[in-house]
């Protein structure tokens, strides 16, 4: 279900997590007002609540104290800070409970991942993305620009560009991206109400057991370290069907079918069944993946996406155009 805020008019405002923020406090008219992106990166927001600092920048250098005062000053004074209307707030202005701030982060310096995405499908409501491995799909960690969801705004300049569903960053294939914010609940629906099949495919070791198809179902929990699942006791929550495509002597080619999606689900559950997915670093076992190996991709691909579009009606139906 999408979380939002409710405004003056009762209609549920999204809130995302990258971009452009929305705060308590807001109406219609400002949290649909959003400053240009910088190099695909939206500019954060803040409300200001009463108080008695005398200046804004007071305020900000206690509200954030993990970015320096003299950092909020030079922030300023490049016109990173701006009010409502997009004009610069200096610092020297005083501080104006209710004032609607909108700042830019500092992008530090990141590693460029030497692959590209690439665009297969646009409308006025759908962007579907071909992402390549390493690429993350949104900013998290180290990753900011280096994420596939800041390539495409940077190079569409939809500033409003929300993914529907993530792939893991080791994961290469298809991914669905909403463009406008007043369809997205139809097609987010998709997912949650499991109307969209998902295939994939993985290569992986050649299975002593020739009885494919196999349904493996299980318990997914959070692990140690925290980024890695495992299977548990208790009533299952994941589903996979793995079916034998082609075998090529000590490896083979599967098509998997998630039927549900939680996390790492694909990964874990073939190393469960004895047929862990060629240069996965976590699963069976973590190994060390403290550099990425650009030679050694997870031999894991999105391969395609099917649906009925709930706006148009049309079955759509998208190929990953890469191949493991």
């Amino acid at each position: 279900m999408t979380r939002g805020l409710r405004n003056s008019r009762t209609r549920l405002l999204p809130l995302q997590k990258t971009g452009f923020t929305y705060y308590r406090g807001m109406n219609e008219a400002t949290a649909n007002v959003r400053p240009p992106m910088r190099d695909g990166v939206g500019a954060s927001s803040v409300r200001l609540p009463p108080g008695r600092w005398p200046l804004l920048l007071d305020f900000m250098s206690e509200r954030f104290p993990e970015v320096p005062r003299d950092i909020w000053q030079s922030r300023m004074q490049l016109g990173r800070v701006q009010d409502a209307d997009g004009s610069a707030l200096d610092d020297a202005t005083p501080y104006r409970a209710g004032r609607l701030v909108h700042y830019y982060r500092d992008l530090r310096r990141e590693t460029p991942i030497p692959f590209a995405a690439e665009i297969l499908y646009r409308d006025a409501h759908l962007l579907v993305a071909d992402k390549p491995h390493f690429l993350a799909t949104v900013p998290s960690g180290k990753y900011l620009r280096e994420t596939l969801l800041v390539r495409l705004k940077k190079a569409t300049g939809l500033a409003d560009l929300v993914p529907l569903h993530r792939l893991d960053r080791a994961t290469a294939g298809l991914v669905l991206f909403s463009v406008d914010s007043a369809t997205r609940a139809a097609y987010s629906a998709l997912f949650a109400t499991r109307s969209i099949e998902k295939t994939y495919e993985a290569l992986a070791p050649t299975g002593a057991d020739p009885a494919f198809p196999v349904t493996h179902r299980s318990r997914l929990v959070a692990s140690t370290p925290f980024f890695r699942m495992e299977e548990a006791p208790g009533e299952p929550n994941s589903e996979t069907r793995v079916e034998l495509i082609e075998t090529l002597g000590a490896i083979s080619r599967y098509r998997l079918h998630p039927h549900t999606g939680r996390k790492h689900q694909l990964r874990v559950h073939m190393a469960a069944l004895g047929l862990p997915i060629v240069n996965d670093l976590w699963y069976p076992a973590l190994l060390d993946d403290a550099v990425d190996d650009y030679a050694r991709p997870l031999k894991l691909l999105a391969r395609s996406l099917a649906f009925v579009d709930p706006v148009t009606g049309e079955a759509r139906h998208f190929e990953s155009r890469r191949q493991l």
